[in-house]
């Protein structure tokens, strides 16, 4: 599991721990004088002596400044989707370096379903996920003693929009069906031998054979693209799965019949390699961007949650659990980060919503 770490901030987030500075005291005087100093000049009275009960009292100056924050220690283990892992090692990273730097946030990428299995047994606080948590996963959470919403809070973080990527030297395929792209993923939907040509998708493409990535089952994106896009329908036999994403944008680069699928947020950082397809959903072709991803905007139809399942029982008993989800919700965490690494942000009621549950476990 990597620890995310970092020496120096990457954002402009600057959060102050200060003490409330009393800035200067109204001062009660008794009317009468009771000491003199000749010599320079200067009268002293005493300061507050013979105050009623009764007297409004001026509040010092700086009652406004914010409270000390309590300084916590100790780990929070986070592993789960891939896809999520450039977001929450963001978070994480601000987190430990402006927030709580005696707190060590471990964030791994082992995969979505890679990440429930750590999670049920409580060997994590957090499961990231890039799709939601299955019924199977609910039942296993139950045999260990553990309900949904009662032991187990799902935290929504953002939007992501499922991305086809092609060579950068590919300029027939730039644009394309989303009925084209689940056929040609489809086990023997084109051919029963499944070796497709581009020519079998368009006559007048290339006769060359489709070179198939994406990522392996560890993933939510492979379990999104197959149970959500394809229905449930085999991918083609001849498709080249892999457990790393940079494996997957390295083979696309190098292959101009490749073709693969992953979030945005892969194919933003490496736009200079890849071409992200635009996809028609029966009104135009549609490129992914943050401006289009979301369930009612042009590219919903490839567009999914992503999340975080938090252990509610570490989060009562960790105080640096529970504080480090409160981040997570708060306007500083995912509302904030999520456009950096290619997820659009979810309405700030969203946020809000999970702000006042948290709040409640205390």
């Amino acid at each position: 599991m990597q620890k995310w770490e970092s020496k120096s901030p990457k954002s402009a987030l600057q959060r102050k721990r200060t003490i409330g500075k009393i800035g200067g005291y109204l001062l009660m005087f008794k009317k009468k004088v009771l000491a003199a100093i000749v010599g320079m000049g200067m009268i002293f009275s005493l300061a507050g002596c013979g105050q009623t009960n009764d007297q409004p009292k001026q509040p010092a100056a700086g009652n406004n400044e914010p409270a000390q924050v309590e300084e916590l220690k100790g780990n929070v283990v986070i592993d789960g989707s891939g896809t999520v892992y450039p977001l929450m090692a963001h978070i994480a990273e601000e987190y430990m370096t402006n927030i709580q730097p005696g707190v060590s946030v471990q964030v791994g990428r082992a995969g979505s379903s890679a990440g429930f299995k750590k999670f049920i047994p409580g060997e994590t606080d957090f499961a990231d996920a890039s799709r939601a948590i299955k019924d199977s996963e609910v039942e296993e959470l139950k045999a260990k003693g553990l309900e949904m919403d009662t032991n187990v809070m799902e935290i929504k973080l953002a939007y992501d929009g499922l991305t086809i990527v092609i060579n950068k030297n590919n300029d027939w395929a730039k644009e394309m069906t989303d009925d084209e792209i689940v056929k040609m993923f489809t086990s023997k939907a084109v051919k029963g031998d499944d070796k497709v040509l581009w020519s079998d998708i368009r006559a007048e493409w290339p006769k060359e054979e489709i070179k198939f990535y994406g990522p392996n089952e560890n993933h939510g994106t492979y379990e999104f693209f197959y149970e959500t896009i394809l229905g449930k329908k085999d991918l083609v036999s001849s498709v080249n799965l892999q457990q790393e994403y940079s494996t997957l944008v390295d083979l696309v680069s190098q292959d101009k019949n490749a073709i693969a699928f992953f979030g945005y947020g892969y194919y933003a950082t490496n736009t200079d390699k890849l071409t992200a397809v635009k996809v028609d959903f029966g009104k135009g072709s549609v490129e992914p961007s943050l401006k289009t991803i979301g369930e009612d905007l042009d590219y919903a139809g490839f567009t999914r949650l992503v999340y975080t399942y938090l252990n509610l029982n570490y989060a009562k008993e960790k105080p640096q659990v529970l504080d480090f989800a409160q981040f997570i919700v708060s306007p500083e965490g995912a509302a904030k980060f999520a456009a950096d690494n290619g997820f659009a942000p979810l309405p700030e009621a969203t946020y809000a919503e999970y702000t006042s549950a948290l709040k409640a476990l205390k």
